[in-house]
């Protein structure tokens, strides 16, 4: 009742889009400065929205795209928009402020969504549902995700430890590396989409 092709081939291909030791970094910068049980229950929370949007999107994804009348590479790009706004906020230190910290809470937007939970692994879990032609694969995909989870969870929950070490400077100098690597991921994603609609067309 369990196809390891299937689970090694999703939890492989989810690994690598939702990158958990990527993750770590964006994960530090966008919480930084906030109490160590308030950065556990938002490691908490972005797994937890993530994995209700790959849910939603595996169960019933075609359906809403198709019922919107979105495609996927309309998708990528919004998600690349929205991420390459909270970049600049990074790089620029607009994150630091005090008011920012305390009112948004970032486990939703960006962390949950479209971070963990983009189009690209929103597209793959789409694809595997669809592709799982028996009940041995259908459980291993829905087993794929729940691993894939556990594991950015565990990679955020203990990746708090960090911050003990590095201080506040090092904090600084995450939050600029952060933003530098969210940048790139999400100028990488507008390419992609953007070529996706130029390959359609």
């Amino acid at each position: 009742m369990f196809d390891v092709a299937v689970f090694g081939s999703l939890f492989l291909t989810l690994f690598v889009i939702m990158d958990p030791p990527g993750i770590t970094p964006i994960f530090l910068a966008l919480t930084a400065g906030r109490p160590a049980k308030v950065q556990r229950r938002m490691a908490f929370q972005a797994v937890c929205v993530a994995g209700g949007v790959i849910v939603l999107f595996g169960l019933i994804g075609q359906q809403i795209l198709d019922y919107l009348h979105v495609s996927m590479p309309a998708l990528m790009i919004a998600g690349g928009l929205l991420l390459l706004l909270i970049a600049l906020d990074l790089l620029t230190g607009k994150n630091d402020e005090p008011q920012q910290t305390k009112d948004v809470n970032v486990a939703l937007v960006p962390l949950g969504m479209p971070l963990l939970a983009g189009p690209g692994a929103i597209v793959s879990v789409i694809l595997a549902v669809q592709k799982a032609d028996s009940t041995p694969a259908h459980v291993s995909v829905w087993a794929a995700i729940l691993a894939i989870h556990v594991v950015l969870w565990l990679v955020m929950r203990y990746s708090l430890l960090i911050i003990r070490v590095i201080k506040d400077g090092g904090v600084v100098l995450v939050t600029r590396l952060a933003g530098m690597m969210l940048s790139a991921i999400a100028v990488q994603q507008i390419i992609n989409g953007v070529t996706q609609v130029i390959q359609g067309s």
